[in-house]
């Protein structure tokens, strides 16, 4: 079998939403998600994987949602029912603590901010496309929340334009088990070309040398 490696120049982080209100005790989704994320050790995976990236030259793309603001949706023909949920809850609201980026996940200089999604897809209506090719990105890596939506979105976009795709089964968490399962058990082996544990993916980048 062929060692696994990543192309530091080809090789692109996607960090979803990385947010308070998800990350943070006390932010509005955090108990949501805190039996599934404290079960796979989300945080803990989360900062290896960001920190591994970045030792070894991946660019990090931060891939967030919208902020939520005053008036957002209401005027929609067709918001959808997580849309609604945000309209009610105002989850990740603009310029309030839990829209800010949880403080293990402050940008650096180097990380490139993507245009914020208004749905799940990192890539609809956002310039994350353009940026990776920019940056000549054929690989992505793809971690952050929820597995189930935001996560399995960007990654089922990113496969349909031609890119490489990882998903890091412990890199994320969703609200239930059978919405883990769904994404890496199900629904993920259709799109994504790699199903990886963190330690996998680290032991990965350490191997690589050369283009993918």
């Amino acid at each position: 079998m062929a060692t696994l490696t990543y192309s530091a120049e080809r090789t692109g982080l996607l960090l979803v939403d990385p947010y308070n209100d998800f990350l943070s005790e006390g932010g509005k989704l955090f108990s949501m998600i805190k039996e599934v994320a404290d079960d796979v050790r989300l945080l803990d995976n989360l900062r290896a994987s960001v920190s591994a990236a970045r030792q070894a030259d991946i660019q990090v793309f931060y891939v967030p949602h919208r902020r939520w603001q005053p008036g957002d949706y209401e005027n929609w023909d067709h918001p959808n029912p997580t849309q609604r949920l945000v309209q009610q809850g105002r989850t990740f609201a603009k310029d309030s603590w839990g829209g800010e980026w949880h403080p293990d996940f402050v940008p650096q200089e180097s990380d490139i901010i993507v245009k914020e999604h208004w749905a799940q897809s990192g890539f609809a209506n956002t310039d994350l496309d353009f940026h990776l090719k920019q940056k000549g990105i054929t690989h992505v890596v793809v971690v952050g929340l929820l597995a189930n939506t935001c996560i399995e979105s960007t990654g089922r976009f990113a496969m349909e334009l031609g890119y490489h795709v990882t998903l890091v089964r412990d890199a994320t968490s969703s609200f239930t088990q059978e919405m883990m399962r769904a994404a890496h058990e199900l629904n993920g082996p259709t799109y994504a070309h790699e199903i990886l544990t963190t330690a996998t993916l680290i032991g990965a980048i350490g191997n690589s040398t050369a283009s993918a």
